[in-house]
């Protein structure tokens, strides 16, 4: 073989990778787009004024609008730290209203490594738990000394019956919800170290119980909070 003719071929070789990587990256950026577009169809099929307000943070979607006649905020979150064994993709379901609390209450399930998506690790106060809330649930707040009417709360902690929801925040400028979507799939991000969750999609049902069980506690604490003055 000719120097001219093993120059032309290797030339090809490397076009055709070109090639290769750069379909790779366009398939990879159309079905971002898509996942995203079919996210912003479950969300808005309950959230009709949902709108993208994301701040361009990498991983990170926002999406605010009203339900029920109050303002509510979702966020979907990539979280990528090396202390968790696998990526995970978290859903964030926020109600931005008042509520009747002197502090920040903080419950997080099972807090063995630190978050993205929380500040829970930097609230130096451990409260005592009451009966009612689950055993793998550590409560803190940013303020020594502080009430919360933990009975009220601890009736609305159904959705962490099941091991996905993660986190519970309650201060006086709203309510969240954090639950786990997915976990990166194991072959790939052992492999090649990419964060993928497949087919995972944000389900509309899943929106509604959350934002349910939220305004459900968020009334009941109001209530709670109205009848003691």
């Amino acid at each position: 073989m000719s120097e001219v003719t093993s120059a032309l071929l290797a030339g090809a070789i490397v076009l055709a990778l070109a090639l290769h990587f750069a379909w790779l990256a366009r398939r990879s950026r159309n079905r971002v787009l898509a996942a995203l577009a079919a996210d912003a169809a479950g969300i808005r099929a309950v959230i009709a004024d949902a709108a993208d307000v994301s701040d361009g943070t990498a991983g990170v979607i926002t999406w605010e609008g009203s339900w029920n006649g109050q303002r509510v905020q979702l966020r979907t979150i990539v979280d990528t730290l090396a202390t968790r064994k696998l990526p995970a993709r978290w859903l964030s379901v926020s109600i931005t209203e008042k509520v009747a609390v002197p502090a920040t209450f903080d419950m997080m399930m099972r807090p063995g490594s630190p978050t993205t998506f929380s500040n829970f690790d930097h609230l130096q106060h451990t409260l005592p738990k009451a009966p009612g809330f689950p055993l793998e649930a550590v409560l803190r707040t940013d303020r020594r000394g502080t009430r919360f009417p933990q009975g009220v709360i601890a009736e609305h902690l159904e959705p962490f019956s099941e091991g996905r929801a993660k986190e519970l925040l309650i201060t006086p400028n709203g309510v969240r919800i954090v639950w786990l979507l997915a976990e990166a799939e194991r072959a790939r991000y052992g492999v090649f170290r990419q964060a993928a969750f497949g087919d995972t999609q944000i389900d509309p049902a899943l929106i509604e119980r959350l934002l349910t069980s939220l305004s459900a506690l968020r009334d009941a604490i109001n209530k709670n909070e109205r009848q003691a003055a």
